[in-house]
């Protein structure tokens, strides 16, 4: 679903953007009460200051920093980045601290200072525990490349950015993250807006407030962060201006069927443990012991593997986890006695192969599948009897090479796995909202990570009235560039061109969830440029 560790272009653009930055405070006052959206340290800690002179000299110093100014553009205004802590609440209700990066930018310039539009920005998947967006001193953080990028594409350019850790990581002490827990992400989005709102006025720039523009954006695991957050503030009643989910695992449950359908995609081994501890500890019905879903080589550790402080190339080459074998390449058959529903869960079972599929895509998803597996064969064939008994629609229209439109769509009317029930009520169609202000929904449509037709263009599809009313916009990445876009198309196509020249076509395609983030974050910001 979101994403994989490799060679990441925004890391690369991103390397030399901050060296040399200090930090310092003011007097802070510690609060004393743990209500949602507290800001816990009040001024917070200013970790660095950089002008915008500064910024763009550092930058333009190395190849990918003038690569990186001519995607974000030359820094308009300086960039003040605090360290926020503030108070949320955990899947079970209870007060739990976290913590997060606010950007603030400085400058005379009639975009640098005075109130701005704030952009409320959610982060992609991170397997380190240690991960701190605010962190932008140090650039061992794991955090460091998409907190550079998001400075020079919005704080860089005008917008106060608030961007939360979320909880599980840095100072967290809830032991793992609720991923993709549309209920508690929002609230711990919302609740970093609140407490950072209380700060902006006790920055070194006081002046520097909030305009009452709120824009909500996020990449990857961030995207459904950003999509759940605007969900959750149009039922609050609480402003959002416009928004900008980008290449986000949406339709969560046709995603997963697919995956175990064998279009099994590139990070898997990674996102799977995170989902099933996340679900596990918010619905109690995932499994009774990991084993029930891991095989006996994993399952012992599964449950408190991620987020970790231990690298994720340490937990692949120490056997923790497997790097890409989600399942047994020995698949298994069906077994529930109905012929119709064992030969249609066997098909669905079996290793994917060319044809039907292209002999690219018949190699990526294999992949998925080795003797040193991480599901086991008795939970898979469960749950694709269950996907086959009780079918997602927009999962099914997919597999049979159909078109999706707001007529093949629909969740499981009633799964009888745990996995997929969560994942059903954590889907974005779940409940059938929809947007009220505008929305540009960007990402790429070859992405082996986060599938773009089912993803995106089960939302597109759902949300097709507002498509065609211009309220929700599409943007493919990789689709023939037109439009106001174009330029990120085709700066986005040629960029991965030369990625599959320099590395080949099988070593690429690992990068190319993480190379179409910096250009999605670009069109958001030119997005919202031009919402009233």
């Amino acid at each position: 679903m979101l994403k994989k560790t490799g060679r990441v272009l925004w890391a690369v653009l991103a390397a030399a953007a901050l060296a040399g930055c200090g930090h310092d405070s003011q007097t802070s006052h510690i609060a004393t009460s743990t209500q949602r959206g507290t800001l816990a340290v009040d001024p917070p800690l200013r970790v660095a200051s950089l002008s915008a002179t500064a910024f763009a000299s550092q930058l333009s110093a190395s190849a990918s920093g003038a690569q990186l100014l001519q995607l974000a553009g030359t820094p308009q205004c300086g960039v003040d980045f605090y360290y926020i802590k503030y108070w949320t609440v955990d899947p079970a209700g209870s007060p739990t601290e976290v913590s997060g990066a606010l950007m603030v930018p400085t400058g005379t310039g009639a975009t640098c200072s005075g109130p701005r539009p704030i952009v409320l920005y959610a982060h992609g998947t991170a397997e380190s525990s240690q991960y701190n967006i605010a962190d932008i001193s140090d650039p061992n953080n794991s955090a460091y490349s998409e907190s550079a990028m998001i400075a020079a594409v919005f704080a860089a350019q005008g917008d106060i950015v608030v961007a939360p850790n979320y909880e599980g990581y840095d100072i967290s002490t809830l032991g793992y993250h609720p991923y993709l827990d549309a209920s508690v992400n929002a609230d711990d989005m919302i609740d970093a807006l609140t407490a950072a709102q209380t700060a902006l006025p006790h920055t070194f720039t006081p002046q520097t407030v909030g305009d009452g523009k709120v824009f909500v954006t996020g990449y990857s695991e961030g995207g459904y962060v950003a999509m759940a957050t605007v969900k959750a503030m149009q039922a609050a009643g609480m402003t959002v201006t416009a928004s900008a989910p980008s290449s986000g695992p949406y339709a969560l449950e046709a995603l997963g069927d697919l995956i175990f359908f064998g279009q099994v995609n590139i990070g898997s081994t990674v996102f799977a443990p995170l989902l099933t501890t996340s679900y596990q500890n918010a619905y109690h019905n995932v499994y009774n012991q990991t084993s029930d879903v891991y095989s006996s080589t994993y399952a012992p550790d599964i449950a408190t593997l991620l987020p970790s402080a231990t690298p994720i190339t340490t937990l692949f080459s120490t056997g923790k986890l497997p790097e890409s074998a989600l399942f047994d390449s020995a698949t298994p058959s069906s077994s529930t006695g109905v012929p119709q529903i064992d030969a249609a869960a066997d098909a669905l079972l079996a290793e994917p192969a060319s044809p039907p599929y292209t002999p690219a895509q018949a190699a990526l998803f294999d992949a998925g599948f080795g003797s040193n597996y991480l599901v086991n064969n008795t939970y898979r064939t469960e749950y694709v009897d269950d996907a086959v008994e009780n079918p997602d629609e927009a999962a099914m229209t997919v597999i049979d090479g159909g078109t999706l439109d707001s007529s093949d769509i629909a969740l499981a009317v009633a799964p009888t796995v745990g996995l997929r029930e969560d994942m059903r009520i954590n889907d974005m169609r779940y409940g059938g909202w929809s947007p009220e202000e505008p929305m540009l929904l960007c990402g790429a449509d070859q992405d082996p990570t986060v599938y773009f037709e089912v993803d995106t263009g089960t939302m597109a599809a759902e949300w097709h009235a507002l498509v065609q009313a211009g309220l929700v916009s599409v943007l493919d990445l990789n689709a023939t560039p037109s439009g106001p876009f174009a330029p990120l198309q085709q700066g986005f196509q040629s960029t991965y061109a030369a990625l599959v020249s320099a590395e080949g076509a099988s070593t690429a395609i690992q990068s190319y969830h993480t190379t179409e983030a910096p250009f999605c974050m670009v069109a958001a910001r030119d997005f919202f440029a031009q919402v009233p």
